[in-house]
């Protein structure tokens, strides 16, 4: 393969049919179609695709468990009709531990999925919370591929008339990493294969702040032995929505090079001309590029490689 794209997302018909009806209203049906035709103009040859947590929608655990079982379906589906072309990662009905656990074992085990997709927070629960910990225990378990993606703030924004995805979501994934490291989840569950999407959004710049909490309040520390440095070092980043030189270059003094690997976001990114889906990684060189969009993704997906043998 030449290129894979870890970060895209459809919301499939399934989906946006059983959203409260002001939600659907504001989320766009975007088929498994529509991403082919992107993958076909820009030369990707596979995709990593995914959803969202339907807990941020739903109170009620019912109908959250209801949604997640119909799309992970729908992705199983997509999967099936292309397996060497699509990988698909489930969605968990968080914050229910016990009907995510119960998706999670459906998902991959009767469904194969590939992996699954975890918000920052739900309902203002962060991943890395205690409560959510029986959830990692199994994914550590299976050694599992977990993409974290960042969501709405749970106590709003600041300047809401900007939109979240400006700068709150970058700095959701922050918080989220932040939380995991010293809320020691990343030490107690070292199986897990972990992939932050915007290259982990301020971490790079943050990360040297983030580790002097060991030395000016070490007792909040506790959790993370091996210090924040090591386990961000540890951790796999993805390049959607910031496929140029400067956050590339952040990243690569926080974790080595095999551990970026190539995502669009797609649809959310803005569409550039001609056939090169992002080209402001041409810096990289043909040799190093290939690497990136493609084989740094195999420990994540190796599934998906096989199938293309």
């Amino acid at each position: 393969m030449t290129r894979v794209d870890l970060h895209a997302h459809v919301l499939p018909a399934a989906y946006v049919e059983r959203l409260p009806p002001e939600l659907a209203a504001v989320h766009r049906l975007v088929p498994v179609e529509a991403l082919e035709k992107f993958m076909v103009r820009y030369r990707i040859d596979a995709a990593v695709v995914s959803v969202g947590n339907p807990g941020v929608y739903f109170g009620d655990a019912g109908q959250a468990r209801a949604l997640a079982r119909v799309v992970n379906e729908d992705l199983a589906a997509t999967i099936s009709r292309a397996p060497a072309r699509f990988a698909a990662l489930a969605c968990l009905p968080l914050p229910d531990v016990e009907g995510g656990l119960a998706e999670l074992d459906y998902a991959l085990d009767t469904l194969g999925l590939d992996g699954v997709i975890v918000a920052t927070q739900v309902g203002g629960t962060y991943l890395g919370d205690p409560a959510w910990d029986p959830v990692l225990a199994e994914l550590d378990r299976r050694s599992a591929y977990v993409f974290v993606h960042p969501s709405v703030p749970p106590n709003g924004q600041p300047l809401p008339h900007f939109p979240a995805w400006l700068y709150e979501f970058p700095f959701e994934t922050t918080r989220v990493i932040t939380n995991l490291i010293y809320g020691g989840a990343f030490e107690r569950h070292p199986r897990i294969r972990w992939q932050f999407a915007h290259l982990g959004g301020a971490i790079s710049s943050l990360a040297h702040r983030i580790a002097s909490l060991a030395d000016r309040e070490p007792e909040r520390a506790a959790g993370a032995p091996a210090g924040a440095l090591a386990y961000l070092s540890r951790q796999y980043y993805d390049t959607g929505l910031s496929n140029h030189e400067a956050p590339i270059a952040a990243a690569l003094l926080l974790a080595p090079f095999e551990r970026l690997v190539f995502g669009t976001d797609w649809p959310y990114l803005a569409l550039p001309e001609g056939d090169d889906p992002a080209p402001g990684l041409a810096y990289l060189g043909a040799e190093r590029r290939a690497k990136l969009e493609a084989e740094h993704a195999r420990v994540l997906i190796p599934r998906l490689f096989a199938q293309r043998t």
